[in-house]
């Protein structure tokens, strides 16, 4: 059948709208679980301990060691004994310990272990003790200011992240379980409260897939109601984590994080061992005096000692593409408070500094500038609209709707023309 140009062009017209009105609907998905951030921590993704503010820490962390204000390691303390080689030259200036304020330790012992060490401040009253690397001063190797603003906006946007289909959190009596089938991810939204009342917390997840557990609240004592021991499971037995058992041969803790966005404090109960790494960039972690985190931390300031040690378990999750670096337009925000340096061996309280004050030590205020374009806790709190991610490629949305409304008034028009010459005709 012989087809006049004027309906062909009527129906080129008609094809034109709808394949072009649907394509910006096909680019609004938003990114699926199997597309992972790259890089999703930056330099703080290299270390073990990544502080903005004092860390008061004794007696070792296993990974490496990033301290933006004091650090007071008088009752003796090593550092990277884990790392690899690879590891080691990853690291800015291939520098396992870094502080920018002071290293206070005393008499008492700092070893490197492997890689260098870069101070900004004084270093006192005994020498860097390094077994493989070099020691030089240098304040400005890692910008902790800049890299917080990033933490900061990273995790409130992974805590606007809804919870995946199919996880459950149960509450039972004294025992929170956080259940999971995706094979890729898993998210969880759980409050402090919640958290605060488990004396036992299992999570069960495929061996391999991210847990990102996201919880809301100002503050979380795991000590308030003695939580003892966090229990994990790859699909088979339950696990009691700790550092040489592991659930799924440490499949399921290496991939498991947990976000505080808002949280001020957090408190870990020394009697039992935290799985998986920690993003507080707002809070004061108090890690107790015994019983070890196994990961990483990235905390405004930090406290522990004794068997209160962070183990070398780096996270190595798939996290979501959704952290974006906050306007320097938005509101201004103090800095938060940051645990003052105890003469003694009497643990800081995190009201110490009182919130938006300078650390007490002059390096630290020097070191330690307000954190200007942070956004305010409102705003934080919220990750980026859905309406963002939906409007992705969609800016094109009028101008083809225009095209297409061209294309089919030129082939109405020839429609007219061909129905004018059949008359005359």
């Amino acid at each position: 059948m012989r087809i006049s140009a004027a309906t062909a062009a009527t129906v080129l017209g008609g094809s034109l709208a709808l394949g072009l009105i649907s394509v910006p609907a096909a680019q609004a998905t938003p990114a699926g679980p199997s597309e992972c951030a790259t890089d999703a921590f930056g330099v703080a993704g290299r270390y073990g301990e990544f502080v903005l503010g004092d860390d008061v820490h004794s007696p070792d962390a296993e990974g490496a060691v990033a301290v933006g204000g004091d650090a007071d390691f008088r009752g003796g303390f090593s550092v990277a004994n884990e790392l690899t080689a690879a590891e080691v030259a990853a690291l800015p200036g291939q520098a396992s310990l870094v502080v920018r304020g002071d290293l206070l330790n005393g008499s008492s012992v700092t070893a490197v272990m492997k890689g260098n060490a870069v101070v900004g401040g004084k270093v006192g009253d005994r020498a860097v003790e390094l077994h493989s690397g070099s020691f030089r001063k240098d304040a400005g190797l890692i910008d902790f200011d800049a890299e917080f603003t990033k933490l900061r906006g990273y995790s409130a946007a992974l805590a606007g992240e809804a919870a995946t289909d199919g996880t459950q959190v149960k509450a039972d009596d004294s025992r929170l379980t956080l259940t999971g089938d995706n094979t890729t991810r898993n998210v969880f939204r759980v409050t402090a409260g919640q958290l605060e009342q488990a004396k036992e917390v299992f999570i069960k997840v495929p061996a391999g897939a991210t847990s990102l557990v996201n919880v809301s609240g100002g503050s979380y004592d795991m000590a308030a109601a003695g939580t003892t021991g966090f229990f994990l499971s790859g699909g088979q037995d339950f696990v009691l984590d700790d550092k040489l058992q592991s659930a799924s041969d440490g499949k399921v803790r290496a991939r498991l994080l947990w976000n505080f966005p808002d949280a001020r404090t957090i408190t870990k109960n020394s009697q039992a061992a935290w799985p998986g790494s920690v993003l507080a960039p707002r809070a004061h972690l108090e890690l107790g005096t015994a019983a070890p985190v196994n990961g990483s931390v990235w905390v405004a300031s930090l406290h522990g000692s004794g068997g209160a040690e962070t183990h070398h378990f780096p996270f190595g999750g798939c996290l979501p593409e959704t952290g974006e670096t906050p306007s320097p337009s938005a509101t201004p925000e103090a800095t938060p408070p940051v645990a003052s340096t105890p003469s003694g061996s009497t643990t800081p309280s995190p009201s110490d500094t009182p919130a938006g004050s300078a650390s007490p030590s002059a390096s630290t205020s020097a070191s330690q500038p307000a954190e200007a374009g942070t956004p305010t806790p409102s705003q934080s709190s919220t990750a980026p609209a859905e309406g963002d991610l939906a409007t992705t490629g969609s800016s094109g949305t009028l101008p083809l709707i225009a095209g297409t409304a061209v294309v089919l008034a030129a082939g109405a028009g020839l429609v007219v023309a061909s129905r004018r010459r059949s008359k005359r005709a």
